[in-house]
């Protein structure tokens, strides 16, 4: 029987490129060569496209072509990555990766993906835009004030002071893996907050510091979603930052989370209810912070986890009896099922 091809996607021009790549690695090491002959296409920080290795057994030491180490006499167009009958795994993280501009790129090239789909992609990456839809449906969230380039600043300001009270996290609204993000514990520190913010992206979100814990919950399926027991990201660190989830390494996980069955059931419901919402397809990571006073608040959903051996999304399905190379297996699947379905709907 023929191997099946996969892309695996990786690099790209946002700030989480590094997460891609050691995510692509780790899939590119899993995956069952049995069944998937591997292809990889590397995408540069400005945006070029390399042909980077093609893998028909497991890789034993081999590292991909990152921006420090590209070939330019691989460089090819675009288009150039379509293969008839290829799935797509866009291990992209962040902007021009995980917002709706690489899947429209693949529907455009009638290639399946993996992944949520342009407008879903879209909303879900926008951290205000999340906020706004899930408000809608009653998800609790903590409360936050968005911010957005070409408001008035100091009224801005004041607004944040009469809602929200010190501490506040300041996030870019369109990055994931903590860029951007930071703590304020007064004005001076906010309007330091909301600077670093403003360098990556347009709209800002800052939002009620709350002391919680952070558990989170895989999805898995297209309309009929399926969810993890909830897992715990333990902190040795003030809050779980870009260097201390992939740098640092200063954080453990509890898998399943230690909380009760209760809590659990009302994450696990509303992350499915969110992913629903939101239009979700094949995989997500759902993201809570549960209060000492017992509040469970919703703060995110990321439609393309980080994907390494140590990241939370392939351990909680793990838990869940579903191994790393099965696990993709049953996302090539689900992005095949959803080609099929978004073919027909053309007619």
């Amino acid at each position: 029987m023929a191997k099946e091809t996969l892309i695996l996607l990786y690099g790209g021009r946002s700030a989480e490129r590094e997460v891609s790549v050691l995510s692509a690695e780790s899939v590119m090491r899993a995956v069952n060569y049995d069944k998937f002959l591997v292809k990889t296409y590397f995408i540069t920080q400005q945006g070029q496209f390399i042909k980077t290795q093609e893998f028909d057994q497991t890789p034993s030491d081999e590292k991909l072509m990152t921006n420090q180490t590209i070939d330019w006499d691989k460089e090819i167009k675009p288009s150039d990555i379509y293969e008839k009958g290829a799935v797509v795994f866009p291990v992209l993280h962040g902007p021009m990766g995980e917002d709706g501009s690489i899947q429209g790129f693949l529907e455009v090239l009638k290639m399946p993906y993996v992944g949520t789909n342009v407008l879903s992609s879209s909303v879900a990456m926008d951290k205000i835009s999340t906020k706004r839809v899930l408000e809608s449906i009653g998800i609790a969230q903590v409360p936050y004030v968005a911010v957005i380039e070409g408001d008035n600043l100091d009224q801005k300001i004041l607004e944040i002071e009469r809602e929200l009270s010190y501490p506040v996290f300041t996030k870019p609204s369109n990055m994931g893996s903590s860029v951007g993000i930071s703590k304020a514990t007064n004005q001076a520190e906010l309007r330091e907050s909301l600077a670093l913010a403003f360098q990556y992206d347009s709209r800002v979100l800052v939002e009620q510091g709350v002391e919680a814990r952070e558990i989170e919950v895989g999805l898995l399926g297209n309309y009929d979603v399926k969810s993890t027991l909830p897992g715990e990201v333990v902190k040795d660190v003030d809050f779980y930052d870009y260097d201390a989830k992939y740098i640092d390494n200063k954080i453990t996980m509890d898998i399943p989370a230690k909380i009760s069955d209760e809590v659990a059931a009302t994450m696990r419901s509303n992350a499915e209810i969110a992913f629903r919402t939101l239009g979700g397809l094949g995989l997500s990571r759902c993201d809570f912070f549960y209060t000492k006073k017992g509040e469970v608040f919703l703060n995110e959903l990321n439609t393309m986890p980080g994907f390494t051996q140590w990241s939370m999304y392939p351990l909680l399905w793990e838990n869940m009896g579903l191994s790393y190379p099965n696990l993709i297996e049953r996302l090539v699947e689900l992005a095949k099922e959803v080609f099929e379905k978004r073919e027909k709907h053309l007619l």
